[in-house]
């Protein structure tokens, strides 16, 4: 982490219950974060899909061995473990679905808040414990997402409002993954339920808008009351960059790796 945010933490307070290796939940106004000894463990937030809708609707697994995973093991907070002794998942997939799921959640968890921040000692997931990730990580990895989304497109009004679809310039394409999310959107739906729908993490359908609106296939919303001059600039044209589902399982395979 750099020594910038190292200095402003994006949460003071996990900080805090890392150092006192707390357990329990870390409630905030957009997610919540689930702590094992001062290591998060799990996360949660509206404006996510959850491992659920992450495994199910993309296809790795039937709603109905989810559910029954959720009936059976829910109770002793050990569906994952359940998961993977029921042969439903391997270790390693759980545990990159699950670390990618954690820093979706907390990414939008950890975002600026207006209301009190509360920890409640104690309250575990019903999950369960899959591969635990420190304070640190979670805070760095939100850093450097709220940083490339504004290197992208600085236009944070895009993340929330309907996706509106803008017709191509001549020659112009984009790849499978962006086309069908233009496909999806239908002016109605937000990125977050554009994530829902698609089965995939919203960070990175943020930063597909995100890339949309900057090669002018996206509108792009002025913010409430903006300045008559201080429009978006004209389109820029789109840069070929990392597949971020890629990068990310990038990151996560060296994490797994460093931390057997």
């Amino acid at each position: 982490m750099s020594a910038a945010a190292v200095a402003t933490p994006v949460s003071p307070m996990l900080v805090r219950l890392a150092a006192e290796k707390a357990t329990g939940a870390l409630l905030r106004d957009h997610g919540t974060l689930y702590l094992v000894d001062g290591r998060v463990v799990h996360a949660e937030s509206p404006a996510a899909p959850g491992v659920d809708v992450l495994l199910t609707t993309g296809g790795r697994l039937p709603r109905e061995g989810w559910d029954e995973a959720v009936d059976r093991a829910g109770a002793h907070r050990a569906v994952g473990r359940f998961l993977v002794d029921s042969g439903r998942l391997h270790d390693g997939e759980l545990e990159i679905c699950h670390l990618g799921a954690v820093f979706d959640a907390a990414f939008f968890a950890l975002s600026p808040a207006s209301g009190p921040t509360r920890f409640r000692y104690g309250v575990g997931h019903w999950f369960g414990t899959v591969r635990p990730v420190s304070a640190e990580a979670v805070e760095r990895e939100t850093v450097r997402r709220r940083e490339l989304l504004d290197a992208v497109w600085p236009y944070a009004s895009v993340d929330t409002a309907p996706v509106v679809p803008r017709p191509a310039a001549p020659g112009q394409t984009v790849g499978a993954r962006q086309r069908a999310l233009l496909a999806a959107a239908d002016g109605r739906r937000t990125p977050a339920e554009l994530a829902r729908l698609l089965g995939r993490p919203a960070f990175h359908t943020l930063l597909d808008v995100r890339r949309l609106a900057a090669a002018g296939l996206v509108e792009t919303p002025l913010d409430p009351g903006p300045d008559p001059d201080s429009a978006p600039p004209p389109p820029i044209p789109a840069l070929p960059v990392a597949d971020p589902d890629i990068a990310l399982l990038r990151r996560l395979r060296d994490a797994l790796e460093a931390h057997p």
